[in-house]
């Protein structure tokens, strides 16, 4: 069985939905688990220290061991904070899950600067003010497991949510580096992307009854997303700088993809003719790799025109 024993982690937005969840299984196979939520609304509006407190309770309540936080991760004050808990009680940290965000539907010619800055704050900013202090702390001890709570939103597109997609997008390029930079520190970063119930569902959709036979919104239970996140999060798990999708029990890799693409003539002068002539090559899809790092790709480009310096 996977545990957590003698390791702490902290779950931000672990006061409702996914990140209750993921901090009750973790705590469950033994973590210390720092249980961060600011309590505020789907739309970040307000605060409440009893949401925390109650998946504190049920923790203490089943034998393990937790703490609360209530600092908020959209300033780096707040992410400072939240590491700072996990030191201060427990003296280290091992694992970081960075969830807590906030969701409301915008078209994007009605989206505001404000509204815009809001969602990349939280999501976006907040996971780098929460994981930059972490990663010192992984760093000095040699060893630490990251997993960002990205979404399909963001790798693929959702109307009405601009400002989600890109914040959550964003995650992805920052757990890249984060994977390159921890490698040699034992430092692992891996991002998720949940499909479950929560309330980004039933406050998007307003009508309580819309959820009622709604096969697939029974399907994706958010306990269906816990077995995923707290695998990545232990000391099992031995890759990183990937990708995952969980979807109502299915488990998948996400990744991006890069084309072989068509490779101008050495010396040559292509012009936007020449790209629509061979257009078919550019947008192939087969056969591709999946580049470790912006490196890859330009040591592929430099082998195939025999540059060596």
């Amino acid at each position: 069985m996977i545990d957590f024993d003698d390791q702490v982690a902290v779950v931000t937005g672990a006061g409702r939905g996914l990140g209750r969840i993921y901090a009750l299984e973790l705590a469950r196979r033994g973590a210390t688990v720092v249980v961060n939520d600011l309590g505020g609304s789907m739309s970040g509006d307000g605060s409440d220290v009893a949401v925390a407190d109650q998946v504190v309770d049920e923790i203490v309540g089943s034998g393990g061991t937790a703490v609360a936080s209530y600092d908020s991760v959209g300033s780096p004050e707040g992410g400072e904070a939240i590491v700072r808990t996990a030191i201060d009680q427990f003296g280290r940290l091992d694992a970081v899950i960075s969830n807590a965000g906030i969701f409301n539907s915008i078209p994007f010619d009605e989206l505001s600067p404000e509204d815009w800055r809001r969602m990349l704050r939280v999501h976006l900013d907040g996971g780098f003010y929460l994981s930059q202090p972490a990663f010192r702390v992984m760093k000095n001890q040699g060893y630490g497991r990251f997993v960002f709570i990205a979404s399909s939103a963001g790798m693929f597109g959702q109307h009405l949510e601009a400002h989600y997609a890109a914040a959550k997008a964003g995650l992805v390029g920052l757990a890249n580096v984060i994977a390159l930079e921890g490698a040699p520190h034992g430092i692992l970063a891996n991002t998720v992307l949940p499909f479950g119930i929560s309330r980004m569902v039933t406050e998007t959709l307003g009508d309580p009854k819309a959820l009622e036979g709604n096969d697939f919104f029974k399907a994706i239970r958010p306990e269906l997303v816990a077995p995923l996140v707290v695998y990545l999060a232990s000391r099992d798990c031995e890759f990183s700088h990937q990708n995952f999708s969980a979807c109502a029990g299915r488990f998948a890799r996400v990744f991006v993809g890069l084309g072989e693409g068509w490779l101008a003539p050495t010396d040559s002068n292509p012009t936007a003719d020449d790209v629509a002539a061979h257009l078919s090559e550019v947008a192939a899809t087969e056969p591709f790799t999946v580049p470790g790092s912006i490196y890859d790709e330009v040591f592929a480009v430099t082998e195939r025109l025999g540059v060596t310096g």
